[in-house]
C-alpha cells in the first residue's frame, strides 16, 4: 500500500530529526527500507523536494545532505553552521543579512528564488 505524500514527508522528517548529523537521500532511504523494503529513491527525493520547498527541511548544497528545519524563521534567511569535525548543524536566523544580500544582487538584476547561507567550521565542542 502506498503512503500519502504528507505521511511520507512526516516519516522523512522523523528520520531527519532522529539524526545528529545531516543525512543524504540514500541514507534516509536505507533507514526507511528497514520497514519498507520496496521503497524507491524517487519517492524519497520527491518528499525531500516538497519538504525543502515548504521550508520544513534544508538541503545542505555543499554536502548534498538534508537537515530538518529547527527554527520558526518564516520568511527569514536560514544560516546553517556546519561543523566539519562532528557534523552537527546549527541553524540561525540570518534576517539581518538580507538587506546586504539584496543590495549585493541589485546591480546585476539577479532575481533570487531562495537563499540559504552555509558556514563551515567547528562547533564549540570541537573548537576546543
Amino acid at each position: 500500500m502506498r503512503k500519502q505524500a504528507a505521511t511520507r514527508q512526516s516519516d522523512i522528517l522523523t528520520v531527519l530529526r532522529g539524526s545528529e548529523a545531516p543525512m543524504t537521500a540514500y541514507q534516509i532511504l536505507e533507514t526507511l527500507q528497514s520497514e519498507e523494503p520496496d521503497l524507491a529513491p524517487p519517492t524519497v527525493y520527491r518528499a525531500l523536494s516538497a519538504l525543502t520547498t515548504q521550508g520544513r527541511a534544508h538541503k545542505l548544497e555543499s554536502l548534498k545532505a538534508f537537515v530538518p528545519c529547527r527554527c520558526d524563521h518564516g520568511a527569514s534567511l536560514p544560516v546553517l553552521a556546519i561543523c566539519g569535525t562532528c557534523g552537527v548543524v546549527e541553524e540561525h536566523d540570518g534576517s539581518a543579512l538580507m538587506p546586504g544580500l539584496t543590495d549585493l544582487m541589485r546591480p546585476s538584476g539577479f532575481q533570487t528564488d531562495r537563499t540559504i547561507v552555509e558556514v563551515h567550521g567547528n562547533c564549540t565542542d570541537c573548537a576546543h
